[in-house]
């Protein structure tokens, strides 16, 4: 049985308790923590998690005095590096909410502690495990798309001054970055999973209805690949007057396929000169539809960091690929500094930079 703890208990972490329920014979809840006791407890209440758990107000005091085996961070994204660095140097598993970091350095910083204390670094891009894009993905891999022309993503959500409002960190350079490092990361890891290892990014990005943020609220890049494969990105939160889409496709010149929904969980088109499958029945078969965009793909996100765990294998997405989402969106960044094409990898950079 390992001992699991939470780190950050604000919207997300309702998510991650939910998830390690369903592991009850292999995770046992040690303990919360949040500088606000307020969000914790209200936190635990929406899990419906009734018993007394400790909750601290200072993580260190809780991996101090708790020792946990797994530890979970859900604070805001300028703080992932710091505490998952006092995780893994606790001798801890790691996950971390996405973004894993805010820079390359302290990207690399989390890689090389997971590896020096030899313990599980998972970075929480759950959209991996939808099975929309279990199927989308195995096509793939399985060459049925043929010669691919390019792969789109696109982001087209709405977040108001109010949602800013709740906390002061949000869209701010030193803590979250804009639209595309907070709202679009997840299809981002999702087109770069899709399209390989990443070769220039050029793009624009512009702050146009969200005057009281640092951020961007909406941008647009175009990604090369290494392997020739061209990428459109799209990320926005100026939809009115609430989400609209997320959307992820592949042009193959012998197949197509759509993921659509509020969370990429919904196929809408599925077409493969091979003829192996139903279009009818794979739409059906592999589409969901969750209460909200973070979708239902944390349990299974879980599923795998425990077998990572027990096995002691990588989990699906390591620190290194945790890195490639984070490192495209600052590459999108570099380029809208610079107004030049960027080229992956970067040899540094971070949000605060902007």
């Amino acid at each position: 049985m390992l001992k699991y703890a939470i780190i950050g208990c604000g919207r997300i972490s309702i998510n991650h308790l939910a998830a390690v329920r369903s592991f009850a014979d292999s995770l046992t809840l040690a303990a919360v923590c949040d500088i606000m006791s307020e969000n914790a407890h209200a936190a635990l209440a929406r899990a419906e998690i009734t018993d007394d758990t400790p909750i601290y107000a200072n993580y260190k005091q809780l991996l101090s005095e708790v020792q946990p085996d797994l530890v979970a961070i859900c604070t805001d994204s300028g703080s992932h590096a710091e505490i998952g660095l006092a995780v893994l140097e606790s001798g801890a598993h790691c996950i971390i909410e996405k973004p894993m970091a805010l820079s390359i350095a302290d990207a690399d910083n989390l890689i090389a502690a997971s590896k020096k204390a030899k313990r599980v670094l998972s970075i929480c891009h759950q959209n991996r495990f939808n099975k929309s894009i279990i199927k989308i993905k195995a096509a793939l891999d399985g060459g049925r798309f043929g010669n691919i022309s390019h792969i789109a993503a696109h982001v087209r959500w709405n977040r108001n001054k109010d949602y800013y409002s709740q906390a002061l960190w949000r869209g701010t350079w030193a803590q979250d970055g804009g639209c595309l490092m907070n709202q679009c990361i997840h299809n981002a890891d999702l087109l770069s999973w899709f399209m390989g290892d990443i070769d220039e990014v050029f793009a624009y990005t512009n702050n146009v209805q969200h005057p009281y943020i640092e951020g961007e609220d909406v941008g647009i890049a175009v990604i090369r690949g290494k392997n020739g494969t061209l990428g459109l990105f799209e990320g926005t939160v100026n939809v009115f007057p609430k989400n609209l889409e997320e959307t992820l496709y592949i042009f193959g010149d012998t197949g197509i396929a759509k993921a659509a929904g509020v969370s990429v969980n919904i196929i809408e088109e599925w077409n493969f000169a091979d003829g192996l499958d139903d279009s009818a029945t794979v739409k059906k078969e592999f589409s969901e539809t969750p209460p909200n965009v973070y979708g239902y793909g944390h349990t299974p996100f879980y599923k795998d960091v425990l077998d990572a765990i027990i096995t002691s294998r990588k989990p699906l997405i390591d620190g290194a690929e945790g890195k490639k989402a984070l490192e495209l969106i600052l590459a999108m960044y570099k380029s809208k500094k610079t107004g030049q094409p960027v080229k992956v990898p970067l040899d540094g950079f971070a949000t605060v930079d902007m």
